[in-house]
């Protein structure tokens, strides 16, 4: 679908306002980061939903760089914690330069996300300050338990849906909502656009894990295998796990517990045993049905029949990924 109009309006908003100064050792990894690209799904989904209520989307640009930039400033520091080397498929700001150095610039991030709602005026920037710290604070609490599950072998698919709303879902939520916010739309439908993307970026995320074991090395920008290395407790290990038994069961567990040696040979049995559980079918069959329910709730939000369709494209577009 044509996006053009909202990305490149971003893309020349996003540059006019990250030209840093100095010093250079805190803004030149910003600057990296911000430069590596990635799918911009957030930032565009704020100028879709100011546009979706017949107002000037580049009234969302200041916004949509807020979520951008915080949004970044995220991974910057998931990066570090998960050790990752790649992020894009270039190396990660840790890797880079150092540790500290990634830690100090993802600070300096989160600042600077702040400081760009204040374009807005009285009631709107109180709104969406509320928000956006709500959903920061959320983003936090979806990592922490990201990193809790890693160590606990009791976690549920319940919470693990939970954790990646919180990490995931949430912000893309936001996105939409503080459009609405922009636009001047009614509470009501403000909150429909946040529930749509909270669907949304439930999919999102599931297709994200999917991606994660099956993608293309060549095209997914990230560490082919990086979860089952790490051994999240993804959908993917925790429907294996529910529906293997015996000795077939025992060997996912012992992939997922002890250190491997052979990663290559990690991966590919892990990912081996998730096929045989049809965990990967109902991985796909979830995804679906979370798609489904993103533009189901889009029938109660008062948006031309035009702007939904153009959303519902947009899901479809987000689903059919392969990066």
């Amino acid at each position: 679908m044509d996006l053009s109009k909202y990305s490149n309006s971003f893309l020349s908003f996003l540059k006019a306002q990250t030209t840093f100064k100095e010093p250079s050792h805190l803004y030149d990894p910003v600057d990296y980061i911000l430069s590596l690209g990635g799918k911009r799904i957030r930032p565009l989904l704020t100028l879709m939903s100011v546009d979706a209520f017949g107002k000037d989307y580049q009234l969302g640009l200041h916004a949509a760089l807020a979520v951008e930039v915080f949004h970044n400033f995220t991974l910057l520091h998931d990066d570090i914690m998960d050790d990752a080397p790649l992020r894009r498929g270039k190396a990660t700001v840790h890797e880079k330069w150092d540790v500290n150095t990634a830690i100090l610039s993802g600070d300096a991030m989160m600042i600077l996300a702040n400081q760009y709602l204040e374009a807005y005026d009285g009631e709107t920037y109180k709104r969406l300050m509320h928000l956006f710290q709500k959903t920061a604070l959320e983003v936090c609490e979806g990592q922490q338990y990201d990193m809790d599950f890693e160590t606990r072998g009791d976690v549920s698919i319940p919470e693990y849906i939970e954790m990646i709303r919180l990490k995931t879902s949430v912000l893309v939520a936001a996105a939409l909502k503080m459009g609405a916010i922009i636009a001047n739309a009614t509470e009501a439908d403000a909150e429909g656009m946040y529930q749509y993307g909270l669907s949304l970026g439930l999919a999102f995320q599931l297709q994200d894990d999917y991606l994660d074991a099956f993608g293309d090395p060549e095209t997914f920008g990230k560490q082919v295998g990086g979860d089952i290395i790490e051994n999240k407790k993804t959908f993917l290990f925790l429907r294996a796990y529910q529906n293997l038994e015996g000795a077939e069961q025992a060997q996912l567990l012992e992939l997922f517990t002890h250190q491997q040696v052979n990663l290559d040979f990690k991966i590919e049995k892990a990912k081996e045993l998730f096929v045989k559980s049809m965990a990967v079918k109902e991985i796909q069959q979830e995804i679906k049905n979370y798609t489904q329910h993103a533009f189901e709730v889009l029938d109660h939000v008062a948006i031309s029949s035009k702007t939904k369709e153009k959303l519902i494209g947009f899901g479809n577009y987000l689903m059919s990924r392969k990066v």
